[in-house]
């Protein structure tokens, strides 16, 4: 089959083995996997291997299966890539992402190629049957937006809490709706002015450059990786406030300086991917229509994904998808 592989600092289209379904589980004719940030920093920040094989926001039909499902062959569906033991300790305290099942799960070998290969548990937590009447670009966001609804989630906010996402890229959008879900007035801060007028068509009640007046928010989304965002949530979060950290920057300064936490009595903390609770609700509200994705994907040919990545960082794009199959 063929898959987009990484070899000495770029991805190249070579021929590879296709999966085999060895045991309970089943193997995805891939239509198409998103392209997600942290497939970027995995690639910018030299985190992954020559000869690895990327992509995790999978769309694709199910053409093998083994085990008891409700899914059969000829399903389409939307699949992630990980899922937790629900046992363990960091599983009862709902911080599944440190799982060490979480972490040692994948789908073989990643979305940016013909076909994977899932197991029996992922079809159990994170592959979902794509109905007749969505989309399947739209089933492609479940992933990405189950990690803000879990983020989200864990903030509590209250009914009409004031909160500001900082980054209005495609996960700025989708953390802001998630906000919405929950019945947050939102506001958006970006130095982009092009990406202001974009949250406002995705229901942002507020937009604003960063400035040198507070918005004093109840709470704030870090959805941008730089380091001077660490300084526009500090400005603009309410002493009591909370800030969540869900995006890593070049490094690992500036930091939250210790002093400023303590006597404003601020809550920071880091949220990373999602329950399988999180993709199960997620896939609804995309299937629901209740969070909107519509016009925020450009389409790129699965030779193309170097160019998609260019894209992505440079912000030409919002949302790189890598086309694959039919």
């Amino acid at each position: 089959m063929l898959a987009s592989v990484l070899k000495n600092g770029s991805f190249s289209v070579e021929e590879v083995q296709k999966p085999i379904l060895d045991k309970n589980g089943a193997i995805i004719k891939v239509i198409g996997c998103g392209l997600c940030g942290s497939d970027i920093v995995k690639y910018t920040h030299n985190l992954v291997k020559d000869g690895s094989v990327l992509g995790h926001e999978v769309i694709g039909e199910i053409v093998e299966i083994k085990g008891n499902s409700n899914l059969k062959i000829g399903d389409k569906v939307a699949a992630a890539h990980h899922y937790p033991c629900l046992e363990c300790n960091y599983c009862k305290h709902g911080s599944y992402s440190m799982c060490k099942t979480f972490k040692k799960t994948n789908i073989v070998p990643g979305g940016f190629c013909e076909y994977i290969k899932v197991d029996d548990n992922h079809l159990k937590y994170t592959v979902f049957k794509i109905p007749d009447t969505m989309d399947e670009i739209t089933a492609s966001f479940t992933e990405p937006l189950s990690c803000c609804y879990r983020a989200v989630r864990r903030m509590n906010l209250l009914s009409n809490d004031k909160v500001v996402i900082v980054g209005l890229g495609s996960i700025g959008i989708l953390m802001g709706q998630a906000c919405k879900v929950f019945g947050a007035h939102v506001i958006g801060l970006d130095i982009n002015e092009s990406r202001l007028s974009i949250a406002k068509d995705y229901g942002f009640d507020e937009v604003y450059t960063p400035s040198e007046e507070s918005i004093n928010a109840d709470a704030l989304f870090l959805t941008a990786g730089a380091d001077s965002s660490v300084k526009t949530a500090l400005d603009n979060i309410r002493d009591g406030g909370k800030i969540c950290v869900f995006a890593s920057t070049k490094t690992d300064m500036p930091a939250f300086p210790n002093n400023t936490i303590y006597y404003r009595e601020l809550t920071v903390y880091g949220s990373y991917s999602p329950s399988p609770d999180d993709l199960k609700t997620s896939f609804e509200l995309l299937k629901d229509g209740k969070v909107n994705v519509e016009n925020m994907t450009t389409f790129y040919n699965l030779d193309e994904l170097n160019e998609a990545i260019s894209d992505t960082r440079s912000g030409k794009i919002m949302k790189a998808f890598i086309k694959v199959g039919k």
